[in-house]
């Protein structure tokens, strides 16, 4: 990790107040298990096997009103002692580590004091925040002899626990964040101004303070990781030829001149009848399910799409998928420096057409890897960011839906009478009628406020109050 991004990410925590802990250790030792125990709730992906965590994932959680940040990461091979994979995997643990204020140094009680072991703990010596070596999977209180082995390490007295049971872990946080200092949300509260407005009902009325979510979703192995890292500016998420080696959602908030934006990368998705029943494959279902979590809270979704094998059946059924969850899509042709100069507007157009129930999504062809094209992304999401903030004057709603009624009527005499935009976040429209009125006229309706209103390819909701 650069010192700047080091020092950047330092200075995040301290703005959030947080404390950062680093989970690391060799592969299969129970980290992520710890880390869901440690948030209390089941967030990283936990599998009897390893190398199931290759990136490093960050979370929130609170101990005794004391509130902390968790860093999962992947099994940790240092000096080379592993693949290509496994080395990438590895440095995403030292970066991890150069932006915590305390490592939790994660140890398999039942097979003992290991090789890897050691060669992690000479790595650990040499770090600055406070290292604690928790051994794990110590099960039952006649065990806890075990951990007193790993005292050879060097590192201080062992913290003997069950990640899986949960005992052992309060006496582990309590004495980490002794360790690492009060927080700032800790700290004694300054005097308030009696005079300040404390309204409880008070709203931020500007919205581009407010963080912008983009998921990064596509088919296993066509680029999203290295979009990802391209984004941010720094190898956050692993980047391998081997399809699947992104598992969980990843993100990270990257402050820019349309305001903060949280870029997520998600697993490759694939149908869910191509998942079978095996470890692995349940690895994938778990990580699927995350991905559309992902989509499901974001505000816009980057589709990536292979530009060298063009818009496939499945990329038409993950299309559909955001689509149907109401997230406005902008897609990303990526590879597009593979493609054939003969080949390029060929692909484009078929592109287009298999995509075409999208309406008018942006369609950007960038290449990721050596970041051509790629700046054109930020002023194709602040469009999309202002379209989706958009505020219409009611006026103009009314003059729409009052033009569209005398083109096309309701059938059985339904009538809208009145109508106002209620929100934004997506923009929401609130239709006054004196009956129900039909889901293929109210597509209608939408589809002309879309148009006449020019909110682009962002996604419109209408609620309709029947007049009393």
């Amino acid at each position: 990790m650069s010192e700047q991004r080091r020092r950047r990410e330092a200075a995040a925590a301290a703005d959030r107040g947080n404390p950062v802990l680093a989970v690391v250790g060799r592969p299969n030792v129970g980290k992520s298990t710890l880390v869901n125990r440690l948030v209390g709730r089941q967030e990283a992906i936990v599998e009897e096997r390893p190398g199931v965590t290759v990136d490093r994932k960050s979370l929130e959680g609170d101990w005794q009103g004391r509130s902390f940040t968790v860093v999962d990461t992947g099994g940790w091979m240092p000096g080379g002692s592993g693949s290509a994979l496994d080395d990438k995997v590895s440095r995403q643990s030292e970066q991890a580590m150069g932006s915590a204020d305390a490592v939790l140094f994660v140890v398999d009680g039942r097979v003992g004091l290991t090789e890897e072991d050691a060669r992690v703990a000479g790595v650990l010596r040499r770090v600055d925040a406070p290292v604690f070596v928790v051994v794990n999977k110590i099960d039952h209180a006649t065990r806890e002899q075990d951990a007193w082995e790993f005292m050879s390490l060097g590192l201080g007295e062992p913290y003997p626990l069950s990640a899986l049971h949960g005992t052992g872990t309060g006496d582990l946080l309590d004495a980490v964040l002794d360790a690492v200092g009060p927080s700032r949300v800790d700290a004694p509260a300054e005097e308030s101004d009696p005079w300040a407005d404390n309204d409880p009902d008070a709203v931020d009325e500007d919205p581009s303070r407010s963080e912008f979510s983009v998921a990064i979703v596509g088919r296993p192995n066509v680029g999203k990781s290295t979009l990802f890292n391209r984004l941010i500016g720094e190898e956050r998420s692993v980047v391998h030829d081997m399809p699947g080696t992104t598992r969980d959602a990843i993100d990270t908030v990257v402050d820019t001149e349309h305001g903060p934006i949280r870029f997520v990368d998600t697993a490759g998705m694939r149908r869910r009848s191509r998942i079978g029943h095996d470890d692995a494959d349940r690895t994938e279902y778990y990580s699927m399910v995350r991905a559309l979590r992902a989509v499901d809270r974001a505000d816009v979704a980057f589709l990536v799409v292979d530009a060298t094998e063009g818009v496939t059946h499945q990329d038409q059924r993950l299309a559909e998928r955001v689509d149907a969850a109401g997230c406005p899509i902008v897609i990303l042709l990526n590879k597009w420096e593979l493609v054939e100069n003969e080949d390029r507007e060929r692909r484009a157009r078929e592109s287009g057409e298999r995509l075409r129930f999208l309406g008018e999504a942006p369609m950007l062809r960038i290449s990721a890897r050596s970041g051509k094209g790629v700046h054109k992304l930020l002023p194709s999401l602040g469009e999309t960011i202002s379209h989706y903030r958009a505020r219409i004057p009611t006026g103009t709603v009314n003059r729409v839906i009052r033009d569209a009624q005398a083109a096309h009527p309701a059938p059985g005499g339904a009538r809208v009478l009145y109508a106002t935009q209620g929100a934004t976040n997506p923009p929401t429209f609130t239709l006054f009628a004196n009956r129900d009125l039909p889901p293929t006229y109210l597509r209608y309706l939408e589809r002309a406020l879309r148009e006449g209103c020019d909110l682009g390819a962002t996604p419109v909701k209408i609620r309709v109050r029947r007049r009393s």
